[in-house]
């Protein structure tokens, strides 16, 4: 099996061939003799899609080495099912272009989750609208609330149920927001309940599953205000002694 060439675009994101050598497993490792052979150099490549813009989010899809869903902070979401030579936006007709994070359940790969909101201080970032979700690899979407949030910069699916999940809720960039903190939805995201909360100036900024151990989850707070104003090139921000890391055991 020859392994298949991506073709170089000029794109405003960045895939490692790492990706590719996934679709060439049967080849690396595989001699004539007993000795394996080494893994190749590994380089970068633009794949696209060059029309997104800056990208904040991006999945692959497990047991599909060709497919990957990207997200742009004020592009939307684009989808790939060819390694990266074309691109298809997918989120168009939504309410917000504004991603901050996307997750394909490791258990269902029809099921996608989409955070608004790109979780970004900077002087031009955008906000967003909410959580959306797939059942259908992007094809429909439906709004699941959290409309408050803003800013959600991430997203983590149980590995064992795809209608669990959570979200790290960051808020509103320039004030005060009791929607922040860490979420968790075991319908699919029909309801949410805030699981972990410090104040309403410190925010949820990441979240992740422990694959092999999923209720064992692992989650990172931020406390910190984006001032409306800038100074020459560049911008304040406050962060506080509010921010750091949470381990939880999920019963």
């Amino acid at each position: 099996m020859k392994c298949p060439r991506l073709s170089t675009v000029s794109a405003s994101l960045v895939l490692t061939f790492s990706v590719l050598s996934a679709v060439c497993a049967q080849e690396i490792g595989q001699t004539a003799g007993s000795h394996p052979q080494g893994m190749p150099d590994l380089h970068w490549r633009l794949v696209g899609p060059f029309r997104g813009g800056r990208t904040r989010a991006a999945t692959g899809v497990p047991g599909e080495p060709n497919v990957f869903y990207v997200g742009q902070v004020n592009g939307g979401v684009w989808k790939t099912t060819d390694y990266g030579r074309t691109w298809q936006p997918i989120f168009d007709d939504q309410s917000t272009q504004s991603i901050g994070a996307i997750a394909v359940a490791p258990s269902d790969a029809s099921t996608v989750y989409v955070a608004s909101g790109e979780g970004l201080h900077r002087p031009d970032l955008s906000v967003g609208d909410g959580i959306y979700k797939s059942i259908d690899a992007g094809k429909t979407w439906q709004h699941l609330g959290l409309r408050e949030g803003q800013q959600i910069p991430a997203l983590a699916v149980d590995s064992r149920d795809a209608n669990r999940l959570y979200a790290a809720v960051l808020g509103h960039p320039y004030g005060a927001n009791e929607d922040r903190g860490i979420y968790r939805s075991t319908d699919g995201g029909t309801t949410w309940k805030k699981v972990l909360y410090k104040d309403a100036n410190t925010g949820g900024s990441d979240v992740k599953v422990d694959p092999q151990h999923p209720d064992v989850i692992y989650a990172s707070l931020w406390e910190s205000r984006l001032g409306p104003w800038e100074r020459g090139a560049g911008y304040v921000v406050a962060a506080a002694a509010g921010s750091g890391a949470r381990r939880v055991w999920e019963q």
